[in-house]
């Protein structure tokens, strides 16, 4: 019999999905905490700190022997933070920017261990750098037309019709899709739960 519990502090699909390929038993709550951040921050920092306040929000409701996973993605361009676009405009603004250029994308990961003396939190983060295509008006006003970039930080998902858009990375591919798988297996063998042992469904 199972003694910890996982949920996932995110609705979504893609880090769902992540969870799902390595056939792990979890539920998922998603946070609704408002994200606060210091801009002096820097964006690893950033990251670790929004995925940090939404496992913490979804934490607290649960019971000992919870495992709760937050986490949290941008896209960063000459040092700026790209949030999810607006509106069309500003999708098509975004990808222009990035467009025959390299970026830079940070997840952070935060694990809250609720046991039965105390409650416990962990946080990593983990970068990619990322080149796209040079992009041309139509391919832009293709990809937006998609409503892919909608949702996305940068206004683009590599996981979908914007794998095409990109030349190559350096990193982590998962950390761009949003999870890194392997960032995530590292900090739960430091904390002793191996993810596939503890989670991975019998």
């Amino acid at each position: 019999m199972k003694s910890w519990k996982l949920i996932l502090a995110s609705g979504s699909p893609r880090r769902r999905e992540l969870l799902h390929q390595l056939e792990l038993e979890f539920q998922v709550i998603t946070s609704d905490v408002e994200e606060h951040v210091d801009p002096t921050l820097t964006p690893d920092q950033v990251v670790q700190a929004l995925a940090l306040q939404k496992a913490e929000a979804v934490s607290f409701e649960q019971e000992v022997g919870t495992v709760t996973v937050g986490a949290d993605t941008v896209v960063v361009l000459d040092g700026e933070i790209l949030g999810k676009p607006k509106d069309k405009a500003e999708a098509h603004e975004m990808l222009a920017r990035l467009s025959g250029r390299s970026h830079e994308v940070y997840t952070g990961i935060a694990v809250v261990v609720k046991g039965s003396d105390e409650t416990k939190s962990w946080t990593r983060a983990r970068r990619t750098e990322v080149w796209m295509r040079d992009l041309d008006d139509e391919k832009r006003e293709w990809y937006v037309e998609t409503g892919e970039p909608m949702d996305k930080a940068g206004s683009y998902g590599i996981q979908g019709y914007g794998a095409t858009l990109v030349d190559r990375i350096e990193g982590c591919y998962f950390n761009v899709v949003g999870f890194p798988l392997a960032l995530f297996d590292e900090l739960l063998e430091e904390i002793g739960l191996p993810v596939i042992k503890t989670f991975g469904k019998k």
